[in-house]
Order: structure tokens, then sequence, then C-alpha cells
């Protein structure tokens, strides 16, 4: 990659070719009517499916909780919070909604960069897209571009953040929702490469999470969102911020990746003219996306074995070796979930519940069903190896083989994860998705209503279509 030259502006230095410029050069670039008619679908499908989950956390326990300490902390304002009676702030509302549109980790993942891209982005798009008054069109485009700035830096960081222990979402946000807040305050190409330099010192998530089932990763995105948008006042306003926060010295490649090389071809190549968004795959299943194979594979084989669990000799979970540290180990707690957070990350309840049920919706993360001594029991006995043959990080793959006492062996592969590449979801089946993510919240009709408001809203504003989208 070519060294960034440096120019004298208003008497500091900054960068002006480094990826932060580049990807500020991007957005003021892009306009909605310009962008391909494929990524302008692909935009309206993932807007879709995200504001869908955020309607279903709004309805979840841990959403008053979380909902209630922002508000405790919000500036005033109109923003809305979806799915609820909270206004709040700009950057507040974005803080919110991103914890509400992450809250049930069934948000959509570009797979090599291993980031949650919608909730990188949308947050940011949707508040102070409403507190700006924007088109229903311009808050899209803004969401696209970052949507590309998230998933660049993951690929660029190869999986190297959450080797280290940080949720790489959590670290992205920071830096897309500068992205997109200075592209909708309309900053020049250097405000938002500063804006870009100043969120580099907000970046981070830790996965300590993952230990206890604790609920700070519904946080990540939504914080990103708010320092972004902070970022990107101040970028307007004279801050001086560094002009390389991702190839500096101690830039966030050096500090967050602990000595893994990343791969910086990605933060700019083809950027403006080739949409990696397009690679990105909504989840069918409201868990983490690496157990998804295997929870498939699991529910293929559940009419063969359901109700024979005794015949049952062994139960050996196959995916990919980068992802066992996150979803499958230390096996002795991932077999033994208490919490439905627990369960989302542990791929042991994935294939006993998948194998057993015959699915993984909503209803296999409740408390009942973390209850069930047949799934508990189940869970126990599946042991996780890591998978031969993978394309990870293009595809979450996975296996399940199992074992009968009497010397059979039943096996089902997943090469490609439903939602990814050749297996994408199209507008019906988000649809049909969404109908049951908002009717968790409200009935059908009103469902069916907020429905037609989303497949409707071009040519409206921003603020017009949060407002019949209200339901509290």
């Amino acid at each position: 990659m070519q060294e960034s030259s440096l120019v004298a502006e208003n008497d500091r230095t900054v960068s002006v070719q480094g990826p932060a410029w580049a990807m500020g050069r991007m957005a003021n670039a892009v306009r909605y009517e310009n962008l391909p008619e494929a990524v302008q679908g692909k935009a309206k499908v993932h807007v879709l499916d995200t504001l869908g989950l955020a309607l279903a956390s709004s309805a979840q326990d841990f959403a008053a909780p979380s909902l209630a300490g922002i508000a405790a902390a919000a500036g005033r304002g109109d923003c809305r919070v979806l799915g609820t009676p909270h206004r709040m702030a700009a950057r507040d509302a974005a803080m919110a909604n991103g914890l509400l549109m992450h809250g049930l980790d069934f948000d959509d993942t570009h797979m090599s960069s291993i980031i949650h891209a919608s909730v990188a982005s949308l947050p940011t798009a949707l508040s102070l897209g409403e507190y700006l008054d924007v088109s229903w069109r311009d808050m899209l485009a803004a969401y696209v571009v970052g949507m590309e700035v998230a998933i660049r830096i993951g690929a660029a960081a190869k999986g190297g953040f959450h080797k280290v222990g940080f949720h790489a979402t959590g670290i992205v946000s920071h830096f897309s929702s500068a992205v997109v807040a200075g592209k909708l305050l309309g900053l020049d190409e250097a405000q938002i490469c500063t804006a870009q330099g100043i969120a580099a010192s907000t970046a981070s998530g830790v996965q300590v999470f993952l230990e206890e089932g604790a609920w700070t990763k519904r946080l990540h995105p939504g914080w990103g969102a708010l320092a972004g948008i902070t970022a990107a006042y101040m970028a307007r306003a004279g801050f001086h911020g560094p002009s390389r926060p991702y190839e500096g010295k101690f830039g966030l490649f050096e500090t967050h990746l602990h000595g893994t090389d990343p791969s910086r071809e990605p933060l700019t190549e083809g950027l403006g003219s080739t949409w990696r968004m397009l690679e990105t795959a909504i989840k069918p299943y409201p868990i983490c996306h690496f157990n998804h194979a295997c929870a498939e594979a699991a529910a293929r084989l559940s009419p063969q074995v359901r109700g024979r669990w005794d015949e049952i000799d062994e139960i050996v979970a196959y995916l990919p070796e980068p992802t066992l540290h996150i979803v499958a180990e230390p096996a002795e707690k991932k077999q033994r979930v208490s919490t439905d957070y627990e369960a989302k990350f542990s791929v042991q309840y994935a294939v006993a519940a998948s194998l057993v049920r015959g699915r993984f919706g909503m209803n296999e993360l409740s408390r009942e069903s973390l209850q069930d001594e047949t799934l508990r029991r189940l869970a126990s006995r599946v042991t996780c190896r890591a998978e031969d043959e993978t394309e990870f990080p293009r595809y979450f793959s996975g296996k399940v083989v199992i074992w009968l006492k009497g010397g059979g062996i039943l096996s089902e592969h997943v090469p490609i994860n439903l939602g990814a590449g050749p297996r994408d979801m199209a507008w019906e089946q988000v649809a049909d998705k969404f109908l049951g993510n908002a009717g968790m919240r409200v009935d059908e009709k009103t469902a069916l209503a907020l429905l037609e408001t989303i497949r409707g809203a071009d040519g409206k504003s921003v603020r017009a279509v949060l407002a019949e989208l209200a339901v509290a």
C-alpha cells in the first residue's frame, strides 16, 4: 500500500492518500441514485430486517433496564427509539436503537469481515437522518457508505480483533458511524478523515461478556454510533484529530491486533466501485452466526433421531477452527448454559435444541427451553472438533455426525450457511422474518402495516417514516 503523503492545512498536517481520506472521498461521492440497483435492493432488505429486530428487542426483558439507563443520561430531543415511547437527542437515540438492533444477536453478518454490518451503520444513519430531516434515500446512501467502511476495516483485520479478545463490531462501528455522520452533516473529505481519527480514540469493545453471558455486547454498536456522531460534530467544529487512524504507528491495527499482521488492501481496493456490502448475510437463526450451519445440520437430522436419544452413542459438531474458542470452549461451560445469551454462543446447545425441536427460533432461547432436561442432557453429550474442509471466513460451514450405539452413523454437512452467498435471503423471506419479530411487539395487523410503511418508504423523509413506524 502506498505511503500517505502529508500536506499542511490550516496549520496542521493531514494525510491526503491514506485510507481515512479515501473513505471521506468515497462518502462524499456516493449518491443513492448512482448506486447499482443490486446495492439499493440489498440495502432495503437489510434495513427491513434490522428494523424488525429492534422492534422485537423492545419487547425483551433486557430492553427496559437498558433504555432506562440510556434515558437517564440522555439529552432532550425528538428522535425516536424504535418500539418505545422514548424520545431523545439524536446521538442518544442512535445509541438506544443500536442496542435494540443488536440486542437479539439476530442481525446480519459480513462473513469474511466477521462484523455485524447493519448495526455498525444504521443506528447513526437513522437517528441523525431523522434529526436532520433527510430523505429516506439519502439515509440509505449514508447507510451503504457506513456498511462499506465497517466491512473493509473488518476485512483488513482478518479476524484479528476476535483473536485478541475484541468484539469487532464494537470497534468498527465507531469509524463507520463517524463516516455516516460526516456524510449526513455535509462534511468535506478532510473533516470526515478527521472524524475517523477522533473515533480511533474511542473504538473498543471487549468480549468479556462471553465469560458470563453479560449484556455488554448489545451495547457495542450503539456506543459506536454515539461516539461516531460526536466525532463528526467535533470535526465540523474544527477539532484536530489524527489523519492516519488505521495505519499510524500507534493507529488501530498496531494497538488493537497485538502483532497480527493486517491486510490493508481491503481498506481502499475498489472503494466506491466494488460494493462489499453485497456479501453480507442475513441470519435465519437468533444465535451467533458461527453456529448456524451446525444448527441447520442438526435440524435436518432431527426426524431420524427424535425420541431415540438413548440410542445415541456420540454427537460431534464440526466447525471452522477459528470459531471454536468463541462458541465451543470451554466445553464444560458451553454444554451447560443457563441464560439466553450463553445459549446464543454455544454450538453444543444449538445442536441439541435443533435435534430435539427440528428448528431453532426465539422459543429455543426461552427460560423453559433452557431448563428443558432433554435439551440439557443432549447438549452435555455434544463434543466439538475443527472442520477439515471449510471456506471460512467466506462462509460459516458446519457438520454434525451422530454415532448410534448399534453402529449406525448419521451425518449432515452444510458447506454454505443459509443466508450467505448463493443461499441469500430475498425480500419476501426477510419480510416473513420481520413479521415474526415485529409480532413480539405488536399485533399481526399492525406488523403488516409497519411492513408496508417500510416497503413504501421511498420518496418520504426519515422523520415521516419513523412517525409511521411509531408503535408506542
